[in-house]
């Protein structure tokens, strides 16, 4: 039974990337991780997918992206998206983009499209060549392993140091056509604001152009998975493809359809929803922790002033250690380099005022200690200078993260 949302939209809670008409997925284990565990995956259409992607601001960018950029490139259209985990193929110079094609070619014979329509992506450890007799082997075997059934596969192929899947399918109503967006994502670790080492796959039957689907992929991108953050780590493999088969058969969207802003509500709470899931899923965390930054004097600010905060290292130990710390807060909202009244800031936590006008406030300490152990906690800063608001999502810094993170390559 769908979940309603709002009055834009429903959320499938049983859906997957294969929801959404004509696609099909799945995933299979070739020998990369050193446990029996997916390691190589697929999303595949039936038809040749209007697409659009968005890539790491890291200026070492792994092969595999530098090779899905020319798919998409060549025609704005991809019909097989292939993705390994357990080796990233990044920082491996020629023969990691030779590798990367061949991946391509491979998986273009394998399914029967030409090899343009093909992207290619890959997650793991940098510097280390791909195994290319076991990733060539996988993806000959990847045809019979791909279903209207294998989201969850596909989910589980896709994972490194995840612990859980992630993945959301929602449901909206346009032109009388029923269309669904679904998305399915990594993230965990090596997560900062301007993609993360992440990955993300959407997909969707709306009738919509690779062209518009790129400038809504770039302003959901901007305020959902350019908003997180784990350990302020920006990876040279992050991603985020998404492919629209058209098969809901749906009058063409354009900014200018009557459903366009319901669509692209749907689309947000795809990104938003995956955005979440990572930061809640960061490396050894606890809790999910949300900043919201209200009132200041221009987006930019806001986002520059949230992203700071969420991103502050004491900030995420003080969470961990539930620990009402508000000094800590305002010195991350003084330094995220944009002017702030100094005399007007607000700051709760939750509904506990701990700060107003600047002034500390008498209050409950074992109650905010409380609250904080909780595995969500919301930061409200409130700047009094503007009417521009943002929200940016992280998690708590703990003693798992370290642990986790020296031992990464044993």
């Amino acid at each position: 039974m769908a979940i309603k949302v709002n009055d834009a939209f429903t959320v499938v809670p049983e859906g997957s990337v294969t929801t959404p008409k004509g696609f099909r997925a799945g995933g299979l284990h070739c020998g990369l991780k050193k446990t029996v565990r997916h390691d190589l995956g697929a999303i595949v259409c039936e038809v040749p997918a209007e697409a659009a992607g968005v890539y790491t601001l890291n200026q070492f960018q792994a092969a595999p992206l530098k090779v899905t950029q020319e798919s998409i490139a060549q025609g704005g259209k991809l019909q097989a998206m292939l993705v390994n985990s357990g080796n990233a193929n990044a920082c491996t110079g020629k023969q990691g983009e030779d590798d990367a094609r061949a991946m391509r070619a491979a998986g273009a014979k394998a399914f029967g499209v030409a090899e343009h329509l093909v992207g290619v992506t890959s997650t793991g450890v940098i510097g280390e060549p791909l195994p290319m007799p076991k990733v060539l082997g996988g993806i000959e075997k990847l045809p019979a392993a791909v279903s209207a059934d294998g989201g969850d596969d596909f989910c589980q192929a896709i994972l490194t140091t995840d612990l859980v899947k992630k993945e959301i399918c929602v449901r909206v109503t346009v032109g009388g056509r029923t269309v669904h967006i679904a998305g399915a994502a990594k993230g965990s670790g090596m997560i900062h604001p301007n993609m993360a080492t992440m990955l993300g796959f959407m997909t969707t039957d709306a009738n919509i152009e690779s062209a518009e689907l790129q400038k809504l992929l770039n302003d959901v991108t901007d305020s959902t998975f350019n908003m997180i953050t784990v350990d302020g780590d920006t990876s040279t493999n992050d991603m985020v493809v998404v492919m629209a088969s058209g098969l809901a058969e749906n009058e063409r969207l354009t900014p200018e359809h009557a459903d366009w802003a319901a669509f692209k509500a749907a689309f947000n709470h795809v990104g938003e929803y995956l955005a979440k899931a990572i930061a809640r899923d960061g490396e050894g965390a606890t809790k999910l922790i949300e900043v919201t930054v209200a009132n200041a004097e221009s987006r930019e600010a806001a986002r520059a002033i949230a992203k700071t905060v969420i991103g502050s290292s004491l900030v995420k130990s003080a969470c961990f250690g539930a620990d009402a710390n508000w000094g800590r807060i305002i010195a991350a909202v003084g330094r995220a380099g944009y002017p702030v009244k100094t005399e007007t800031v607000d700051i709760r936590l939750g509904d506990i005022v701990v700060l107003e006008q600047s002034r500390p406030v008498k209050f409950d300490e074992e109650r905010a200690a409380e609250y904080l152990k909780g595995d969500f906690v919301l930061i409200h800063v409130d700047l009094h200078m503007g009417e521009a608001s943002a929200t940016a999502w992280g998690c708590d810094l703990t003693y798992d993260y370290v642990r986790i993170n020296a031992a990464y390559r044993t």
